[in-house]
């Protein structure tokens, strides 16, 4: 785990620039992080923190119903089924108790019998909502041809120009 160390080394520097890039900001990441030097953290790492969060988020259909949930507002079983073509009950039910056993989402009941849920973020899940608004960010501005029947592409800001700032930590 040696080349992880130092990796962190200009954190400060480099959040205000990711907030400003997901904003539709002029900055961007690329001089800092793509220069000839390799970005090492200040404290190294038991395990890469990338592979370990892509152990959760990276599972086929998460983030999408981590989207649904935290952004679209579809908090229900049935709703979420319906919202993802091709996702069946089965694997529905295990990435929802995989969320919930992570800490990301948690049910809250609506009604004891018959039984009804709905799924909400939790902090943890929170603080997903920058990872899923970069990938909003990059799809829109590279894969626009495939995104927006005009084949324009965007910025966050012109998607959302009412969203209040995300704060990063």
């Amino acid at each position: 785990m040696h080349w992880l160390r130092g990796w962190f080394r200009g954190l400060s520097t480099i959040l205000p620039i990711l907030h400003k890039y997901l904003h539709g900001g002029k900055e961007t990441l690329m001089p800092e992080i793509l220069s000839d030097k390799p970005l090492l953290p200040t404290v190294m790492f038991k395990n890469c923190p990338i592979r370990t969060s892509l152990g959760v988020l990276g599972k086929k259909w998460t983030l999408l119903i981590l989207r649904d949930i935290g952004f679209l507002k579809i908090d229900r079983f049935n709703q979420i089924l319906r919202s993802l073509p091709g996702l069946t009950p089965r694997l529905l039910v295990m990435r929802l108790r995989e969320l919930e056993k992570t800490g990301l989402i948690k049910p809250v009941v609506i009604q004891k019998k018959p039984k009804l849920v709905r799924w909400v973020l939790t902090e943890m899940g929170e603080d997903t909502v920058p990872i899923l608004m970069s990938f909003i960010s990059f799809g829109s501005k590279w894969y626009s041809d495939v995104v927006f029947a005009d084949q324009e592409p965007r910025t966050v800001k012109d998607l959302f120009p009412k969203l209040p700032a995300i704060k990063i930590q």
